[in-house]
């Protein structure tokens, strides 16, 4: 089963993708673990929403910084997925920077200038994966690093994150707890 394939067995994955254009946030994209776990569960043989938490949204949007024009974007998200009854986190990259060191603490957070600048900088390069609808009804897989890592499971810090090996490692630890059959790379 290909990546995008087992992202959208995941009936959930598959309605807020559906529904994502409806939200009117730029370039809105479906991140991270739903997606990437959906195909590493599909690789496992597991059921592909198993243990997934939440559901990320991504869009970027440099036209206001404030929290309240994200937080009309958040609430237009929690209206438009209520019914799916899962928790849809929803950030403006074009903020990032100006909470994320007070958040997670490490080096300096310069600002992004898209969302595929956001989707590059988790802990592992192999889960730097997103999904973005297109006006003619297809996908468009973002991942910076290639989908190779992630189809291997191999886990490798990304380079921006290197400064943050800490954190690397617990993600990357509690995700071989799941997935047995990754393997964690530091060094290359």
């Amino acid at each position: 089963m290909d990546l995008i394939t087992a992202a959208l067995a995941n009936p959930i994955n598959r309605k807020i993708l559906e529904r994502l254009p409806m939200l009117g946030a730029p370039n809105a994209c479906l991140v991270a673990g739903s997606v990437y776990q959906a195909f590493w569960n599909a690789l496992s043989g597991r059921p592909v929403a198993e243990g997934v938490k939440d559901y990320d949204i991504f869009y970027f949007d440099g036209s206001d910084l404030s929290y309240e024009a994200e937080d009309v974007v958040i609430r237009r998200a929690a209206a438009l997925f209520a019914d799916l009854d899962v928790l849809v986190d929803v950030k403006n990259q074009a903020r990032v920077h100006l909470w994320y060191q007070k958040r997670f603490g490490g080096g300096d957070y310069p600002p992004l200038q898209k969302v595929e600048d956001g989707i590059a900088r988790f802990l592992s390069r192999s889960t730097c994966i997103g999904l973005m609808p297109q006006v003619d009804g297809t996908l468009r897989l973002i991942a910076p690093y290639g989908i190779e890592e992630t189809q291997r499971g191999e886990l490798r810090p990304t380079e921006f994150r290197r400064d943050d090996l800490q954190r690397f490692r617990e993600k990357a630890r509690s995700y071989v707890e799941r997935w047995p059959w990754l393997t964690i790379v530091e060094n290359d």
